[in-house]
């Protein structure tokens, strides 16, 4: 991260709340909505670099800049102009298909992925006038006051002016597999590295348990993420295909370096007729040249794209298939894609293993009542037709809540029941609940 964002982002951590509000010439009510008009044309949309899109002649370009699609230009050119239209025309048909049929397969590619971003829609919880109002997220402004709960995504580097049980996951900066507690407090360190400040959250991280209200500190390209961001998106480098393939040309090219010549010098001294041994010099060239190479590279690796697109899989470049293909193991950590990602509840049953429509009630009350994340259990739980006391859940009132903590490793929440008597419910890792229990 650059010195002048981590000291900025310091210098606010450091802050009293009504300092810092006034730094960002806001309020606790949030920006107007022409305040924030206004501070989007100054600053921009809240969005981190992505990789450049190419219009159509920049891609064509790029497609037919081949060592080998250019060898085969030059080639046809100068069988052009020394009356060899027969060969020209062989070779220049063979650069327009292979290079048509690449730009036609990679330019349908990405405006497919191009549709897939479009029904992407991230929005952010934020206060404009002073009423709550949910934004695009590229629409977010330094100054900007929002609101956060589990689950969400943070839209940008903030400084947490509220919070209640706050725990961040980091990890998409940092690497921890923890979540970190984050407050309001005012972080007085000098010491103290930017993602571990207190009461800053960064954006591209989420929010794992409890609620915040924040003030929007950097968006876009200035935050920590963007920084990130801009210094990943840079010129693919070549894969191992292209490099083959490059280094094939380049041995045609070293080998037609040394046979041209010494066959046009052999027929030039030999027969004496150097026009001659020129056009069979150009001959061999020819012949050394493989023309139908590319269109079969490039028929090839459409069919493996054709073929995953069947399976709904869209292949923006074509040599990934060649990546793709040499594969021996391919390793995925998501069952949620593989199966319904969805537990279903069974049974509910007491510590003698009979059913118990208690366990079910206090199971109930944990999952409703807690405001981290909702887990797979939580919505069975929640979702389970078994539970039919509805009804009763409304006559409990919530009294406080201590989240689930990696150190802890239980959640608990605090109610009231019908009757005006305090239940403390808790839920957790099972050794850590049997550990705490005196009978």
């Amino acid at each position: 991260m650059p010195e002048g964002d981590q000291g900025r982002l310091a210098a606010a951590a450091r802050s009293e709340i009504s300092v810092l509000l006034r730094e960002l010439a806001t309020s606790v009510a949030g920006l107007t909505q022409t305040e924030a008009e206004q501070r989007l044309r100054v600053h921009g949309p809240n969005e981190v670099a992505q990789e450049k899109v190419h219009d159509w002649p920049m891609r064509l370009f790029k497609i037919a800049r081949n060592p080998l699609v250019v060898l085969l230009i030059t080639l046809s050119g100068i069988s052009f102009a020394t009356g060899d239209t027969r060969a020209g025309t062989v070779m220049a048909a063979m650069v327009v298909l292979s290079v048509g049929l690449r730009f036609a397969q990679e330019a349908r590619a990405d405006a497919a992925a191009a549709k897939l971003k479009a029904m992407i829609h991230v929005k952010a919880s934020v206060l404009r006038d002073g009423e709550p109002k949910d934004i695009p997220l590229r629409e977010l402004v330094p100054g900007d006051i929002v609101h956060l709960s589990a689950g969400d995504m943070i839209p940008a580097d903030v400084r947490v002016l509220a919070s209640k049980d706050l725990f961040v996951n980091q990890g998409s900066l940092t690497g921890e597999a923890l979540p970190v507690e984050k407050s309001h407090e005012v972080d007085t360190r000098t010491t103290a590295g930017a993602t571990d400040l207190k009461n800053i959250c960064f954006m591209g991280t989420s929010v794992q348990s409890g609620t915040a209200t924040a003030g929007v500190i950097a968006t876009g390209a200035r935050t920590s993420f963007g920084g990130v961001a801009s210094a990943l998106v840079e010129e693919r480098t070549p894969t191992s295909f292209d490099e083959g393939l490059n280094r094939f040309t380049w041995l045609i090219l070293r080998l037609m370096a040394v046979m041209v010549p010494l066959v046009f010098l052999i027929n030039g001294f030999t027969k004496h007729d150097w026009k001659g041994a020129f056009f069979f010099a150009l001959a061999v060239a020819v012949g050394l040249t493989p023309e139908m190479l590319p269109m079969i590279v490039s028929v090839c690796l459409s069919k493996g794209a054709l073929a995953m697109s069947r399976r709904k899989v869209i292949v923006k470049r074509l040599n990934a298939i060649q990546n793709f293909g040499g594969m021996d193991v391919l390793c995925a950590d998501k069952t949620g894609t593989l199966t319904e990602d969805r537990v279903v509840l069974m049974r509910h049953c007491d510590v003698q293993g009979r059913e118990s429509e208690l366990v079910l009630l206090d199971g109930y009350l944990i999952s409703h009542f807690q405001t981290g994340l909702k887990n797979l259990l939580d919505r069975a739980i929640l979702d389970s037709p078994d539970f039919h006391q509805r009804d009763l859940v409304e006559r409990y009132k919530k009294l406080d809540e201590i989240p689930f903590d990696f150190t802890r490793r239980m959640m608990s929440v605090l109610v009231e029941d019908p009757s005006g008597r305090a239940v403390l419910l808790t839920k957790g890792a099972p050794e850590e609940i049997l550990r705490h229990a005196t009978y």
